[in-house]
């Protein structure tokens, strides 16, 4: 029997906290085989990352303690010194991180950065390391390699850093390949390219991956094996087809049970609640049809939002960034209509001007059927009591030296809606009704999961009793699990509070959960719009057909045969000044269902 590129056995991995080691890896057993996929699955908090960490053995000394055997091709590397480990990272083992620009020094070239580790590693010449940048480039599908190896970070798309990042790694063609999250905050497009990017290189170059993740459905597309872990332990590892027709942890099947499956939902025309699954893995509960929509309270007209582009050595205008372009929208009491599109589409641009918390460049905005755009100030401060925003980081939207009981006050206090003694009791009521306790009221931000932080949000969002809210990316950074917990308590307020929401994500199974309506957007324009069941059962614009292609499949049984593999990047939205619109329109292909010309 060969043996496995790698192998760990007993992995504990404890961290010095007020002078004691607490584990938060325990006895942790599992092995990789060449050309085999195990993905490492579960919540934030369950160790995958601390797992990898520990594997190339980039935690801190004097702070950690790893103990146990981590065994390379048959050596253990928790026995080796520290520049012998050198040599393994980047050389033997590579590894992809989460968010690729902070991978990558953003004042160096990257071509520059990726020699590096051919000089470092195979002692290549400055020439010899150009030449193979370039065939690495070719080899992870970068287009114009010759021009873009000469270019910084922060001109490449977030796809195009990670594809970059996938180059370093498999730079000295490594036996193993660890891909902590590589895909987490990439769009549905660029996250199918990566995955179909790291098949294809794991069949030319044989190696191992080990791929940390905790979106199910990335897993049924890309793993062999599965690692269960919750809370540092592992609790289960099976064959990928096995754990998904019949997982044997109540933890997996409650990871499942919270998967959004596109299609599932059939030709339904209203949002459905996930089902709710205890900690025994129980079964979905009943649930009501909620009601219809009822009269129109946000009309949208022919929208545009410009950024004004400077140059030049007298900083003059040179462009515009056509972020919001002749967009128009209804959306009515009680309604869900979600804004779906990749990065720089202009959906969340969108979304700030009909707030005008970015001001647009013309158009009309009637809300309740006062027009926003000539709303004074005094007027527009009134109007946003009724029409609130929920931000896609909830930490970032929270004072973290302010207790979340003041920051849920502040609305109230601010707009002074109710006397001051009576805002405990409106503060309290607000922390039942997102789920959270009375007791939280007195804590600060940094004391809460992020699902928890935001249920926070939603609760101060609600303090002002709108009937509108703008929920931009709300649930996208969240794990499966929690994101369901918060769509289902988004649901639930909406059928309780009559809300409408502008539901802004770029996630599509999740959009088909809440949402009646579907507007797809493309370099500021809607290209298509309709009910939910029409736009995703029948879509009919080419852009909307390839957001759909791109979601991954929940079921190894159904893993997608994808097409060549796409390297074109979304057409930049910077126009010059005397740029003019070319004229196109919107024709009907159904009830309510349209698409732009193309």
């Amino acid at each position: 029997m060969t043996e496995p590129v790698l192998k760990v056995e007993g992995l504990t991995t404890s961290f010095r906290v007020d002078g004691a080691l607490v584990p938060v890896v325990r006895n942790l057993d599992f092995a990789i085989d060449t050309g085999e996929t195990v993905a490492i699955v579960g919540e934030s908090g369950s160790g995958k990352s601390v797992t990898a960490l520990s594997i190339m053995r980039l935690l801190q000394e004097g702070t950690s303690r790893i103990e146990g055997s981590v065994r390379l091709s048959g050596r253990d590397l928790l026995t080796l010194d520290e520049e012998a480990m050198r040599d393994v990272r980047g050389g033997e083992i590579g590894m992809i991180f989460q968010e690729p620009m902070t991978s990558l020094n953003p004042v160096l070239k990257i071509g520059f950065q990726i020699a590096e580790v051919l000089r470092r590693h195979r002692g290549m010449s400055q020439a010899q390391a150009e030449t193979e940048v370039l065939r690495l480039f070719d080899l992870v599908r970068i287009p114009d390699a010759k021009r873009r190896i000469g270019e910084y970070p922060h001109s490449f798309s977030g796809g195009m850093r990670q594809r970059a990042m996938i180059a370093m790694a498999l730079a000295c063609q490594p036996k193993l390949l660890i891909a902590d999250e590589p895909t987490t905050a990439l769009d549905v497009t660029i996250q199918a390219q990566i995955l179909q990017l790291v098949r294809e290189l794991q069949t030319e170059i044989g190696m191992a991956v080990m791929f940390i993740t905790h979106d199910m459905g990335v897993v049924a597309e890309i793993s062999d094996r599965v690692v269960v872990m919750l809370r540092g332990d592992k609790v289960e590892e099976a064959p990928v087809d096995r754990l998904f027709a019949a997982p044997e942890h109540p933890y997996t099947k409650m990871l499942l049970g919270a998967v959004p499956r596109l299609g599932g939902l059939g030709d339904t025309r209203t949002p459905r609640r996930f089902p709710k699954l205890d900690d025994t893995g129980a079964g979905p509960e009943p649930d009501n049809e909620p009601d219809m929509p009822g009269a129109p309270l946000l009309e949208v007209r022919n929208l545009t939002t410009r950024f004004s582009v400077r140059g030049g050595l007298l900083n003059r205008p040179v462009g515009n960034v056509h972020a919001v372009e002749d967009v128009s929208l209804t959306l009515a009491a009680g309604e869900t209509l979600a804004l779906v599109g990749e990065s720089g589409c202009g959906k969340s641009t969108t979304g700030r001007s009909i707030l005008r918390l970015v001001q647009p460049a013309g158009g009309e905005i009637l809300f309740e059927g006062k027009d926003l755009m000539a709303a004074s100030h005094s007027e527009l401060r009134l109007a946003r009591q009724r029409l609130q925003m929920i931000f896609q980081d909830p930490y970032g939207s929270l004072n973290p030296r302010q207790a979340v009981g003041s920051a849920i006050a502040e609305p109230i206090r601010v707009h002074k809606l109710m006397a001051d003694e009576a805002i405990p009791d409106r503060v309290n009521e607000l922390l039942r009704l997102v789920g959270l306790k009375e007791e939280h009221a007195l804590r600060f931000p940094h004391e809460f999961s992020g699902g928890q932080r935001q249920r926070i949000c939603i609760a101060r969002s609600l303090a002002l009793e709108p009937k509108m809210i703008v929920a931009d990316e709300s649930v996208s950074a969240l794990d499966a699990s929690i994101k369901a917990q918060v769509v289902n308590l988004m649901l639930d307020l909406q059928r309780e509070l009559g809300l409408a929401y502008l539901f802004i994500s770029h996630d599509i199974a999740v959009v088909e959960r809440v949402s009646h309506r579907i507007a797809v957007m493309l370099l500021g324009e809607i290209v298509e719009i309709g009910p939910r069941d029409a736009v995703l059962r029948n879509p009919q614009h080419p852009y909307t057909k390839k957001l759909i292609e791109a979601v991954p499949v929940p079921d190894p049984a159904d893993k997608r045969q994808r097409g060549g593999l796409l390297t074109d990047e979304l057409k930049s939205p910077v126009r010059a000044l005397d740029w003019a619109r070319p004229p196109s329109r919107m024709y009907p292909v159904g009830e309510g269902h349209m698409v732009r010309e193309f």
